[in-house]
């Protein structure tokens, strides 16, 4: 991946940026700052982390997601306790009626991502293990964190929620951060330069992945929750995968 991969996303998410500034009550637009370092930080330590160190073996970029959850913590270890507690990272949670709607709506989500990736994912693939104990720890890890802790909070600051939907307050943070879950996996500028633009991955990870996480994150009020769901899903795929 071509270290212009991450300016790429932020040129592509810039349009959405601009209406949120615009559609949204202004916050504290210093934490846009805060946002670029986390976010630039993070991305070129586990672009030149796969490019540069040994992968011992390994088919996964392990240390990269490991180097990740290290900023993520980092930041969190600095944050306040009302701030943690906004980024989800808390042992406390909303209502159990809020945390059912989330978890409804998550498992319809998953269960239509299974019926559509059952008809068109390719199978007979082999059991490997590495693949299902990255899949059911790293990724719900570094990007649920990152992304729908850090990056909603951040956001949330910037551009004040107003929304209200049973009880949860929601604002163009979550569109944002939704939208850039997508983008991060369709689109890439690899190390020799190919521009790859996958419109479909972009709006079926944003519409369906992304969208019932943020959901279930903001009705949970914990990260446990969508961290747990985020693995689900990659397990469910590397399953499908194998049948």
């Amino acid at each position: 991946m071509s270290l212009l991969t991450p300016l790429i996303w932020l040129l592509i998410m810039l349009p959405i940026f601009i209406i949120s500034f615009f559609k949204s009550k202004k916050g504290n637009l210093k934490f846009l700052l805060l946002f670029l370092v986390i976010y630039l930080t993070d991305n070129y330590i586990q672009i030149l982390t796969k490019q540069y160190l040994p992968d011992f073996g390994l088919r996964f970029s392990w240390l990269g997601k490991f180097l990740s959850l290290a900023i993520s913590l980092s930041v969190i270890y600095f944050a306040n306790k009302k701030d943690r507690k906004e980024i989800g990272f808390t042992t406390s949670a909303n209502s159990k009626k809020q945390i059912k709607f989330g978890i409804l709506v998550f498992l319809g989500f998953l269960t239509f991502d299974f019926i559509f990736k059952f008809i068109l994912f390719p199978k007979g693939g082999e059991f490997d293990w590495e693949t299902f104990a990255f899949q059911a720890t790293m990724p719900g890890l570094t990007e649920e964190i990152l992304f729908r802790g850090i990056y909603l909070w951040i956001f949330d600051k910037v551009f004040l929620p107003n929304w209200n939907y049973k009880g949860i307050t929601f604002g163009w943070s979550f569109v944002i951060v939704t939208l850039l879950f997508g983008v991060a996996h369709g689109v890439v500028l690899t190390s020799d330069h190919q521009f790859r633009f996958d419109i479909i991955t972009i709006i079926y990870l944003t519409l369906i992945s992304s969208f019932s996480l943020g959901i279930l994150r903001k009705f949970s009020g914990n990260l446990i929750y969508s961290i747990v769901g985020h693995n689900v899903i990659n397990v469910m795929n590397a399953i499908i995968r194998i049948l």
